[in-house]
């Protein structure tokens, strides 16, 4: 093993990294006998990587593919590339992915780039590069956001991202603080990691169906910098925890996950609302957002860092304007509660509420894994290359369902369930 990850693993708890590639397998993905896997990681994550892999086959995995980022290798990218590279994509991998996923491949998704890696680009080119992916990753994408497999996201304590979290401390008791944090969120330092998730997926399950009686037409968040209203798409449905894909395999697409979410319906979001956290965005920090919707289109939009990042991706198609989910997430959540701001949108996603700019998911709506792009999208869902959340919950924020007829029921008051 090379020093720099001796170093890095030192501080790390290996029986909960062992139990979090467990949870990834049997709790996230629901990975069954026979079926592959395509996993993709920073080269930091190899720890994790490497003890996910091993349940994998233990669970019957068939093949289980693994593909490496590092940071060094894309900064070569924007320090010494071609201009004209800037608007290329690896099309012929994402065409593989998307056959695997065709043939029932699992996707497994291990997050932990440092939030800053790009801060320091020229942002035209970032924003070049990441269209130029989105629309290659699309027809993967597609099989992902229409919830065709089995997938999961969940994160490895990178020591870059833990120098960003824990600033002026030794590197490894920064990357010992951010295990502990990811291992707490993930329900990883319990006696029995499996018991707790099928106990807090009931939980979220009962939440859902209470929101799915109120069947309401819109919400509206009122606090400050916001007053938005955020109508629904028709025939939604909440979703939260545990859910099953078309493969008929249950998974849970996000570890951690606190949220309870669904469709906004793109031609009916009106007024204005600010940012709550910062969005840590492909290596670029988007920090104090304020946009103004008309129609359910955003009209205005600025930042105090990253706004020109921002408004590129804003640009990146009609749908980008638009949002595709809306998500409640209470102040008293156990990521909240941490007190940490984790500059990455798994974690920080499931600390507050937030809305999502681009596509939405179909299994959002009522029938939706047998309905067409066009029946969602008459129904209001968004379709673009980008899928964004960024955060606009608080503990001062007020949430009220509304009925077709503009009657309000209270929903939340001062960031929690009423």
């Amino acid at each position: 093993m090379s020093d720099y990850l001796r170093n890095s693993t030192d501080t790390i708890d290996p029986a909960k990294l062992d139990k979090l590639a467990e949870v990834a397998v049997k709790v996230g993905l629901g990975l069954q006998t026979g079926q592959d896997l395509i996993m993709t990681a920073p080269i930091a994550a190899a720890p994790l990587a490497r003890k996910v892999a091993e349940h994998a086959y233990k669970a019957g995995a068939g093949l289980v593919t693994t593909l490496f980022s590092d940071e060094e290798l894309t900064l070569a990218r924007y320090r010494y590339g071609q201009d004209d590279s800037f608007d290329r994509a690896t099309g012929w991998l994402y065409e593989g992915m998307a056959k695997a996923f065709g043939e029932n491949a699992a996707r497994l998704g291990i997050y932990g780039d440092n939030p800053m890696m790009l801060s320091g680009q020229d942002p035209a080119k970032v924003a070049r590069a990441n269209k130029a992916n989105s629309m290659a990753y699309r027809p993967a994408l597609e099989k992902i956001t229409g919830f065709d497999i089995n997938w999961s996201i969940l994160s490895y304590p990178n020591p870059a991202w833990a120098r960003q979290m824990f600033p002026g401390v030794e590197e490894d008791v920064a990357v010992g603080k951010l295990a502990n944090a990811i291992f707490a969120a993930s329900r990883v330092d319990t006696a029995d990691p499996i018991a707790a998730w099928a106990q807090h997926n009931a939980s979220l399950h009962e939440r859902t169906a209470k929101l799915n009686g109120q069947n309401f037409y819109a919400l509206h968040f009122k606090g400050p910098g916001t007053d938005l209203t955020v109508g629904l798409g028709d025939g939604h449905v909440w979703r939260g925890g545990a859910a099953t894909a078309k493969n008929g395999i249950t998974c849970n697409a996000n570890i951690p996950t606190e949220e309870v979410f669904t469709a906004p319906h793109a031609g009916r979001v009106d007024g204005y609302v600010r940012s709550t956290k910062p969005l840590s965005h492909q290596g670029t920090l988007i920090d104090n957002i304020e946009m103004r919707f008309e129609g359910g289109k955003v009209v205005e939009a600025r930042a105090s860092k990253g706004e020109e990042v921002l408004l590129r991706v804003l640009d990146t198609d009609p749908g980008a304007r638009r949002i595709g989910e809306v998500a409640l997430v209470p102040n008293s959540s156990p990521i909240s509660a941490s007190g940490l701001l984790f500059y990455n949108t798994l974690f920080d996603e499931n600390a507050a509420c937030h809305i999502a700019l681009g596509q939405c998911y179909h299994d959002t709506f009522r029938g939706g894994d047998k309905a067409t792009p066009e029946e969602i999208a008459a129904r209001g869902g968004n379709k673009s290359l980008i899928h964004i959340d960024w955060m606009i919950g608080s503990g001062e924020i007020d949430i009220d369902g509304l009925d077709a007829d503009g009657n309000r029921t209270p929903v939340m008051r001062k960031g929690e369930w009423v």
